[in-house]
């Protein structure tokens, strides 16, 4: 080897040192970034729900990744000023918009392991415990959906990934390919999260006969309404082969009737997808426990960590009740990964999904799981559940207030009735003033071709003093607009 390579090489090696901190450095960079977060989590019952801002946001200077380093503290302050401050703040115990994600500092720690010791959770070969500990989530998660013990699965990034899983399986169990996709008929409601539509989209399912499925006053599937369009269907020579149905619909919280959805695709040979991104896990409960289980009669099931588990985004999961047809649908080979077919071994996770490379998403599961027992999950959701109830029944005596039907879950839809002008804009003004104040964050929808606002209870951090503060902010600002 020539000398200049061997020159070189001696440059490179302390500029490229600079990767492994030691371990004072080590030590100063851990410690500012705790007390960062330690701060952030000390002030965050004060911290507004949500920040507006006019406009775009400048966001970090582009001017802060070049060859000359910040130091830790400039980068703090600039993800404070710039990434924490603005926008809706999930970690708050005043989100209760959309369906609110999770953020245990249990799981932060599983994060922090997981991410030093960086190992690779994407195959048995290379990291069997962590695989094992992916599969052993996995198992109680089936036990929890009233699954059977060899029934398949994985953790995803979210429920979007683990739609596409539970499609790409029922597609290729039920072969529709090619020129049986444009008379394959797929059944769902108008309330079906859009990941579905989106899943069956990029699984090459765009050509498939789509049939939205009525709902009944409580905004759940009408299975009368979905037998009489499976039969007539099959009757006109098409192929019914996919439902599905929600346990907990993101826009209503509602939980379809699954048993009886299970009865119809029974009797019609239907794969039986059940969207429990949201709901799922409300059957640790004994509350829900009951109206959720149809869902064990399901073919693929969608169960979101970061929802019912208060994990931190990016934490979902997938089920499927047929081992093989996960496998068959998701398997791969590859020449240079033949040292990772050692037979014996676990089926990997990159056999049952469409991810090869992924991070060790069980750490931030197991561990708050660990430390925290079942029971505090169990009692969180059950308040989740009656503080939904406790919002809905007292939104009714505020003058003025309809309210949607008792909740399934911990979706409460409402819209107010001014005393005149059009109710619709003065529903969106209303969302836009409580944006404004900041204390809480709410949603809106579209329902039944009305503007509604949406209040969904799902945060760990989230107490009846919340809901108290919600309903004296949504007093005083309709209060204030009716007055203007």
């Amino acid at each position: 080897m020539p000398d200049a390579v061997f020159e070189r090489l001696t440059e490179l090696e302390p500029i490229a040192r600079q990767l492994e901190p030691s371990p004072e450095d080590r030590a100063v960079l851990a410690g500012r970034v705790v007390d960062y977060a330690n701060s952030f989590l000390d002030r965050l019952r004060d911290l507004p729900a949500f920040v507006a801002t006019a406009g775009p946001i400048a966001g970090i200077p582009a001017a802060s990744i070049g060859e000359t380093p910040l130091g830790i503290d400039e980068a703090l302050q600039l993800l404070a000023r710039h990434v924490d401050e603005p926008g809706l703040n999930p970690a708050s115990h005043g989100h209760l918009g959309y369906i609110p994600g999770g953020g245990l500092f249990h799981a932060a720690l599983g994060d922090y392991l997981a991410d030093v010791t960086n190992r690779y959770a994407g195959v048995s070969f290379a990291s069997p415990g962590a695989v094992r500990l992916e599969h052993l989530l996995v198992e109680w998660m089936a036990s929890v959906a009233g699954y059977p013990a060899d029934a398949a699965g994985t953790l995803t990034s979210g429920g979007s990934l683990a739609n596409l899983v539970g499609i790409v399986t029922a597609r290729d169990k039920h072969g529709v390919t090619g020129g049986e996709v444009e008379r394959a008929v797929v059944y769902l409601t108008g309330h079906a999260h859009h990941s579905v539509d989106k899943a069956l989209r990029i699984a090459g399912l765009g050509g498939c006969v789509v049939r939205r499925v009525p709902m009944d006053a409580r905004y759940r599937m009408d299975a009368a309404a979905l037998d009489a369009l499976a039969s007539a269907d099959a009757s006109a020579g098409l192929l019914p082969w996919l439902v599905v149905a929600s346990a907990g619909s993101t826009d209503a919280g509602a939980i379809d009737p699954l048993d009886a959805v299970a009865d119809i695709a029974e009797r019609y040979g239907l794969w039986l997808h059940v969207d429990g991104a949201y709901g799922a896990f409300f059957a640790l409960c004994d509350e829900a426990r009951p109206r959720l289980a149809g869902m064990a009669r399901s073919d693929s099931l969608v169960m979101d960590p970061h929802k019912g588990l208060f994990l931190p985004y990016g934490s979902g999961a997938v089920l499927v009740k047929d081992r093989r047809a996960m496998l068959d649908a998701h398997h791969y080979s590859a020449s240079y990964m033949q040292d990772a077919a050692a037979p014996g071994v676990e089926p990997s996770p990159a056999d049952l999904s469409p991810e090869l490379s992924r991070p060790f998403r069980g750490l931030r599961m197991w561990l708050p799981l660990a430390l925290l027992g079942l029971a505090p999950f169990r009692a969180a959701l059950e308040e989740k559940l009656l503080l939904a109830r406790y919002f809905h029944e007292r939104i009714q005596r505020v003058p003025g207030f309809d309210v949607g039907p008792e909740p399934d879950l911990s979706v409460v839809m409402f819209r107010y009735r001014p005393a005149r002008g059009d109710a619709d804009a003065f529903n969106a003004a209303l969302v836009r003033a409580i944006h404004a104040d900041g204390r809480v964050f709410l949603s809106s929808s579209r329902i039944g071709g009305h503007f509604v606002l949406r209040l969904a209870v799902l945060s760990f951090r989230t107490h009846r003093d919340t809901i108290d503060l919600a309903l004296e902010v949504l007093r005083d600002t309709v209060a204030r607009l009716e007055a203007s």
